[in-house]
């Protein structure tokens, strides 16, 4: 269902045009259903929402009370200023530290100025900007993003959410209302969330929560070329008692929020511009080894082979249909529980995403075949039980093809639940955003799970935490085809304005 709203000023929503938003919805359907279902556990039906740039003559003081000319034009050219700057010459690439880095952190300085903040960039050149509001010992508020990208990247993924916050920081100290906040309000933009340099996500959030072992500092890079030798050539010494004092005291922040493009297809399939997150699905990374008996591909009888490459492609079928039908695979022992399938059959994603052979040759029967396994859920307990059943049929089919296995577990991260209150100011601020935007609003904002992690699970470990999805066309992400649109863009800064405006 899709529905238009206009309001008296002549702010019009209008059904979306571009062809991009609606055109494979519903060749798409029947992939997307599992996460629609889970979308549609938490929201009302869907509802389009877009927003026109045209308003009446006389609706131009309604107008200037969303603040466009910031909230919108200004926001939108930060980010394409922003998406300029990268170490690569025909694509987008910052990684952690890189003069590119600098450089947007720089840019991205003198606009938390501007919005009236006190900055500084800490050892792990994480970017603050700060205001104290009324009283500076109370607990404060933390709002951020990262600055740093993947390779080949999109110009939104971790921007948005640093500019959103600026902007609307921007307007508070237009009208005044700065001093007037009741707790300090602090932007960061974080100088890794990524990890493309190192293999190391979270590097600048994961400082600040305490959680970042010192260890960390003696990670290298393919080149051999470490952390902290990073961090030294940009002027900075530092030592396990500098990188220790970075974690903030729990007793002095109130929570943390960040504002981040949803990475897929939910939002654009019902129709709403922004999203309340509900949490952070939990992870695990698996390395398969598959070890058979190397030989000529001419000259061995099929049923005398014992090939890694057959048992893996079983292995990896049977995955997926593990992972599309838990349901069919676990059963109920007292950990599974029926709202634990209930999760998976929602949430669970499972993917393959790079294979390995030994010797890799046309005319050889491979002697090992190596793959790897992410795995991600909301439900901790229900991914530890699909791990589990896994590996048992990694077992089972290993054995009856006569060829050793091994599985490694080499990345975990428990899912994250958003606060609640914080979840519902957020919901709130969407909702009023979007009513000033276009008129009364039908439906509730859409409440969703996020498939990728964020700073915000790093942050979990220091504060409450909440986010705010942004809708982005065709759920791409991690590309230059990332597009969010500009009235969007305008939602989101309208919305944190709103949020910000509860801390008055």
């Amino acid at each position: 269902m899709a529905i238009a709203f206009s309001n008296s000023d002549s702010l019009s929503a209008f059904l979306i045009k571009d062809h991009h938003y609606h055109h494979h919805h519903h060749s798409s359907f029947s992939v997307l259903f599992p996460y629609l279902l889970f979308f549609l556990l938490f929201s009302s039906p869907p509802t389009a929402y877009a927003f026109t740039g045209d308003v009446a003559e006389d609706s131009k003081n309604r107008r200037a009370d969303l603040f466009v000319q910031i909230l919108k034009d200004e926001a939108v050219g930060r980010l394409n200023e922003l998406g300029k700057v990268s170490d690569a010459a025909r694509y987008l690439e910052r990684t952690f530290l890189s003069p590119a880095s600098i450089k947007a952190s720089f840019l991205l300085q003198k606009w938390m100025e501007d919005a009236g903040l006190r900055t500084w960039v800490d050892c792990m050149g994480n970017l603050h900007g700060r205001t104290e509001g009324r009283n500076a010992s109370a607990e404060a508020l933390l709002i951020g993003s990262h600055l740093d990208t993947v390779v080949d990247a999109g110009k939104f993924d971790g921007a948005l959410g640093i500019i959103s916050a600026i902007s609307a920081l921007k307007v508070l100290n237009m009208n005044g209302k700065l001093e007037e906040l009741k707790r300090p309000i602090e932007v960061i933009a974080f100088s890794d969330e990524e990890g493309v340099r190192f293999q190391s996500t979270f590097l600048g959030s994961a400082a600040i929560a305490g959680i970042l072992p010192v260890s960390s500092l003696e990670i290298s890079d393919k080149s051999g070329i470490t952390i902290k030798d990073v961090i030294k050539e940009s002027g900075v010494q530092i030592t396990e008692e500098n990188l220790l004092q970075l974690k903030y005291d729990r007793k002095s922040v109130w929570g943390y929020v960040e504002v981040h493009i949803e990475q897929g297809p939910v939002l654009e399939w019902s129709g709403f511009p922004l999203g309340v997150v509900r949490g952070i699905a939990g992870q695990t990374r698996l390395k398969v080894t598959v070890r058979g008996s190397q030989g000529h591909a001419g000259t061995v009888p099929m049923p005398m082979r014992q090939d890694p490459m057959a048992a893996s492609a079983e292995l990896i079928v049977q995955l997926e249909k593990l992972c599309k039908q838990p349901e069919s695979y676990l059963s109920f022992d007292g950990h599974c529980t029926d709202s634990t399938l209930k999760s998976l059959s929602t949430s669970l994603v499972c993917t393959v995403g790079e294979i390995s052979t030994w010797p890799s040759a046309s005319n050889v029967i491979p002697g090992q075949v190596t793959f790897t396994v992410d795995l991600r859920t909301i439900d901790d307990i229900g991914r530890e039980a699909v791990i589990y059943e896994f590996s048992n049929q990694v077992h089972n089919i290993c054995s009856s093809r006569s060829v050793s296995c091994n599985i490694e577990r080499k990345h975990d991260a428990n899912a994250i639940i958003s606060n609640s209150e914080l979840s519902s100011q957020l919901k709130s601020a969407a909702s009023t955003a979007l009513k000033k935007m276009v008129g009364e609003i039908q439906e509730e904002v859409p409440v969703l799970m996020s498939g990728a992690g964020h700073d915000a699970m790093a942050m979990s470990h220091l504060t409450k935490v909440g986010m705010l999805f942004v809708r982005c066309r065709g759920g791409v992400s991690h590309s230059p085809a990332e597009h969010v649109l500009d009235d969007d863009i305008w939602a989101a800064g309208l919305a944190v304005l709103e949020f910000l405006e509860n801390h008055l």
